[in-house]
């Protein structure tokens, strides 16, 4: 992989990964574009080390969050043990911390059943890719119209993290993408969507760094000699631009639905299946 081609996949990375048009299926194609020569495996390896920029760019967006949630969890817990709680409960930001720990339990346990799965061809089958564009684009249209949009952070509960949760396993299907899929959860919730893309947000942080840390054992092993050094100029690239994304997709939602990213799933998505019947493009 040469240092433009760890530049383009960054970029790539750093768009795609909170806007809900699925990361994956943008990285796959993007490989295929600049046909890059690496196994199943090595290229898993090599999304799961430039997903780790997103990470670093998700953690300096929610800075503030983390520290209020971090601070409020231990405090609470330390209070409720020595009893100088008196009763009064988890305060919302350390309750948060609970639901973002409970809503990465499901994709937790997927993740580590269906590794081998994964990390193998599967995830990179233009079939398997371009159907899930399709298919969360109409899941998420559905839940636009039903949602009542009403709930915010402050109302965030256990229903929140299991629905929000679980539709994270989706995610693990390439061209589902994560924050398609649990903005979609938090949708069906009721949550407004600026709450349902900030809790999204929140939630991606457990699973990308273990995912990214995981893979980054692993990519040491299967990469090409002298990858890791332009994988970091990517892994850099996709921070700052997945941090400019974070901004733009929380704020588009303030005031716009997700209407323009269902319908370029749906023309991305229609394209690649039409192209596969055709014989134009291979599946793998």
């Amino acid at each position: 992989m040469s240092l433009l081609q760890a530049i383009l996949l960054g970029i790539v990375q750093g768009l795609t990964e909170f806007i809900p048009i699925s990361s994956t299926a943008h990285l796959v194609l993007a490989s295929r574009v600049m046909s890059l020569t690496l196994t199943p495996q090595q290229l898993t390896a090599s999304i799961a080390v430039i997903q780790l920029g997103t990470l670093i760019a998700v953690l300096a967006y929610f800075t503030g969050d983390i520290w209020k949630i971090s601070v409020a969890f231990v405090r609470d817990h330390v209070a409720i043990v020595s009893g100088r709680n008196k009763g009064a409960g988890l305060s919302h930001d350390a309750w948060l911390g609970w639901l973002v720990i409970i809503g990465s339990i499901p994709v937790a346990v997927v993740g580590l059943l269906f590794k081998k799965q994964i990390e193998g061809t599967f995830t990179k089958n233009l079939w398997v890719i371009a159907t899930m564009m399709v298919v969360i684009a109409v899941f998420l249209g559905v839940a636009e119209l039903v949602s009542k949009k009403t709930r915010n952070m402050q109302e965030l509960g256990l229903k929140d993290a299991l629905v929000v949760g679980f539709a994270q396993c989706l995610a693990l299907i390439p061209g589902s993408s994560r924050s398609g899929s649990t903005i979609m959860g938090g949708l069906l919730v009721a949550e407004t969507r600026e709450t349902a893309a900030r809790f999204s947000f929140l939630l991606s942080i457990p699973a990308i760094a273990a995912s990214g840390l995981l893979e980054m054992k692993e990519a040491l092993h299967r990469l090409p000699e002298g990858s890791l050094a332009t994988l970091a100029v990517g892994t850099v690239v996709s921070g700052i631009v997945g941090y400019a994304s974070i901004w733009f997709l929380l704020r588009f939602l303030k005031t716009h639905t997700t209407g323009v990213f269902i319908g370029y799933r749906l023309i991305v998505g229609g394209a690649i299946l039409i192209m596969l019947f055709s014989g134009r493009i291979s599946a793998l």
